[in-house]
């Protein structure tokens, strides 16, 4: 089975302003010492209680969140961890759907603009075609094509959510 992606010692520390007349820098651990091996085809959860590191975790190797050490792997290949910009290749295979739908949803993109933007820019679909595709899109994930005018804050928070999982699957990612 191939390995999507992997981390070691994964760590994501952020500093806490200094207290006065104090040299030290204390941190907070949000990630601390991750090793995690996520394979194709392979379903997994991760639990812990809120404020746990979860969501950072996910932004770490999603390269949304700069990573303090450790190591990361996407398709077997070690990505430098100081550079954000050297996530862009893998952008499109690596995907993620907010839990908030509301925030993650631009309010002054129509759905239609919301779906097709990372449609163009990952070259899924030529021009011509757009609009098909994006209707196909939302028709997957139970919505329509008398949608792709409306704006966000015109659907209930299911919808949105339906609006996200139409955007990322639009991509055909190897990882969600």
């Amino acid at each position: 089975m191939k390995t999507l992606l992997s981390c070691k010692s994964l760590k994501t520390w952020f500093p806490l302003k200094k207290k006065l007349f104090s040299k030290e820098t204390s941190f907070v651990k949000a990630v601390d010492g991750v090793d995690l091996e996520l394979q194709e085809g392979k379903i997994i959860s991760l639990v812990g209680e809120s404020g746990s590191g979860k969501s950072t975790l996910g932004y770490n190797l999603l390269g949304l969140v700069p990573i303090t050490s450790g190591e990361l792997y996407l398709n077997g290949k070690q990505i430098d961890i100081k550079n954000m910009n050297a996530w862009d290749k893998y952008r499109k295979d690596y995907q993620i759907i907010y839990q908030e739908s509301y925030s993650s949803l631009n309010p002054k993109n129509t759905i239609y603009e919301i779906i097709s933007k990372p449609l163009l820019r990952h070259d899924v679909v030529d021009k011509k075609n757009l609009e098909f595709k994006v209707i196909e899109l939302l028709e997957k994930v139970g919505l329509n094509a008398d949608h792709l005018s409306r704006y966000p804050h015109a659907f209930s928070g299911g919808q949105r959510q339906r609006i996200n999982i139409a955007r990322t699957l639009g991509l055909s990612p190897k990882l969600i």
